[in-house]
């Protein structure tokens, strides 16, 4: 059964956040009647028990001026109660004398709720009040345990019928829209007079190139060509190619074997003259 509840507290305050826009860390505005049941219920500490049925981080609690007043004019029956909201945080109420607590909250509340808070009461009437106001999530309790009470059917037929109202195009939509539809068309035409102009000038400048000399036409279109470099053939590889053959061809093996041959033969046949036969001569 506490798992159930838990699902359904989790399910209203994600209703809360993302049609309202209450953001954590929540604010919890507790009037005296609250604040008088945690104490008879023994219910410590307050922030930590609303903090685990909002499923939220440490929320922050708030009461009025005039809840303080009224919790002080009970007497001594609601002194504790009294001792325990003055360690809460104060909301500024607007009004300067003091109203009843049912009061100032209603108007701290106000029509739309701005300040974003949940509110802590045990008073019936309170609670069906609000209950007709979009955007006020009411917490109370039931001997030792806490509610989130689920959106009502007004809350929930609100948020339907402003979803709706965003489909549809407002009055101040529809003239910003005719705005920039003039606008657009105003640009279109200041556009279209350009385009015009640059086609005239265009044309001008056409019949002006035509009129050039052919040398100078073809000069332009020359240099306005792409050049790109032929690739220059080249020789094989070296490392890939094989070596020459340092060996003499047979022709010049055999004339050079003919010349040594003919070199000793001619210095076989040479004669060799001999001292002897002068010497014979001069004795004679």
């Amino acid at each position: 059964m506490r798992v159930k509840r838990q699902k359904c507290h989790r399910k209203s305050v994600r209703f809360y956040t993302s049609c309202f826009g209450l953001r954590q860390p929540f604010k919890v505005l507790c009037d005296g009647t609250f604040v008088h049941h945690l104490i008879t219920n023994t219910i410590k500490p307050a922030d930590t028990a609303i903090s685990n049925i909002l499923s939220a981080a440490p929320v922050k609690l708030f009461t009025t001026r005039c809840v303080l007043a009224e919790l002080k004019r009970l007497g001594t029956s609601y002194f504790q109660a009294l001792e325990a909201a003055h360690q809460l945080f104060t909301a500024s109420c607007d009004h300067e004398k003091n109203k009843s607590a049912d009061a100032c909250i209603k108007d701290v509340i106000g029509q739309n709720n701005p300040e974003h808070f949940f509110v802590a009461t045990q008073d019936t009437d309170l609670r069906k009040k609000f209950q007709e106001i979009p955007g006020v999530p009411i917490i109370f309790g039931l001997r030792n345990s806490l509610f989130l009470e689920s959106p009502s059917a007004f809350q929930r037929q609100f948020v339907k019928t402003s979803e709706e109202a965003r489909l549809h195009m407002t009055a101040l939509d529809r003239k910003m829209l005719q705005k920039r539809s003039r606008n657009r068309s105003v640009d279109e035409e200041a556009n279209n007079s350009s385009g015009e102009n640059e086609d005239f000038v265009d044309q001008k400048i056409g019949i002006q190139d035509e009129r050039k000399t052919p040398t100078a036409r073809k000069a332009t279109s020359m240099k306005d060509r792409v050049q790109f470099k032929r690739k220059k053939a080249k020789g094989p590889n070296p490392l890939s190619c094989r070596k020459k053959s340092r060996e003499k061809p047979k022709l010049v093996l055999e004339k050079e074997k003919k010349d040594g041959e003919n070199s000793v033969r001619s210095r076989s046949r040479k004669r060799k003259r001999s001292c002897g036969g002068k010497n014979m001569e001069k004795d004679g």
